[in-house]
């Protein structure tokens, strides 16, 4: 019996799909939008083949247009692995240090990813009274509005944040202190970039804020936020700063040397 040569393709692969994949997988941190012109090209795919695979991929949620006629990885592409994003390694090190935290706090616990311009919550322990009850594992938020989100945009490259940030990334639904363009985003992102945590001061809703810490990898790159989120109203943004975020930076190292020492 003939052995399939090594790199045949198998019986029933369905090549639109894998056209699919391939235009999804030009997506990365280093560069999160494309035109479809430039993902045909870089795809190695003919230009209407690739614009039928984007639109299609438009339509089911799996990617998003944006105003500047770019594309971005949509939500459906996000939560599609949540599941697998609970069993990494970064998940399952930081939990049991994240419960210690909400336990001893008795406020919100999250940790996040950058995803894009959009932070995803890979961990959430809630505090029932929170105002944000619809968030959980697997959701997303713009990152311009929260605490977590400001830490990892600040720790980019200052080269590619307005590839990141665009007009697109500030949605009109938001809280009264929320800064509504980069520009005006781009100071505080210079100091969170300099003191290593940052704040949210009833920016993502009225009555929310919340202090962020960073986890690093075993190279010393931030690879995610934690924050405690608490109501307004039982917390002012000088008190989080000062009783809450030394708990947050603590918890963070612990996470951090966890994370470099199991490699």
């Amino acid at each position: 019996m003939t052995r399939p040569a090594a790199d045949a393709k198998p019986e029933y692969r369905v090549e639109a799909l894998a056209k699919g994949l391939r235009l999804l997988n030009l997506f990365t941190e280093q560069r999160p939008t494309w035109r479809v012109t430039d993902m045909a090209e870089a795809a190695g795919l003919p230009m209407p083949t690739a614009y039928r695979v984007v639109q299609t991929l438009t339509a089911e949620g799996y990617l998003d247009h944006l105003p500047n006629g770019d594309y971005r990885p949509g939500v459906r592409v996000l939560t599609l692995g949540t599941a697998a994003l609970r069993s990494l390694d970064l998940v399952e090190l930081a939990t049991p240090r994240l419960q210690r935290l909400a336990s001893e706090t008795g406020e919100t616990v999250n940790l996040a990813v950058l995803t894009g311009d959009r932070v995803l919550y890979l961990i959430r322990l809630r505090n029932s009274d929170l105002v944000t009850a619809n968030i959980q594992v697997g959701s997303t938020l713009p990152a311009v509005h929260t605490s977590i989100g400001k830490l990892l945009l600040a720790a980019l490259p200052p080269s590619s944040l307005r590839d990141v940030v665009t007009s697109s990334s500030f949605p009109d639904q938001h809280g009264p202190n929320a800064k509504v363009s980069l520009d005006e985003l781009e100071e505080e992102l210079g100091r969170i970039r300099e003191q290593g945590w940052a704040v949210q001061d009833e920016e993502l809703a009225y009555g929310l804020r919340s202090v962020a810490g960073p986890i690093t990898g075993p190279d010393g790159r931030v690879v995610a936020g934690v924050n405690l989120a608490v109501q307004a109203r039982d917390w002012s943004a000088q008190r989080i700063v000062r009783e809450l975020r030394p708990v947050v930076l603590s918890a963070c190292s612990a996470i951090s040397q966890l994370i470099s020492s199991d490699k």
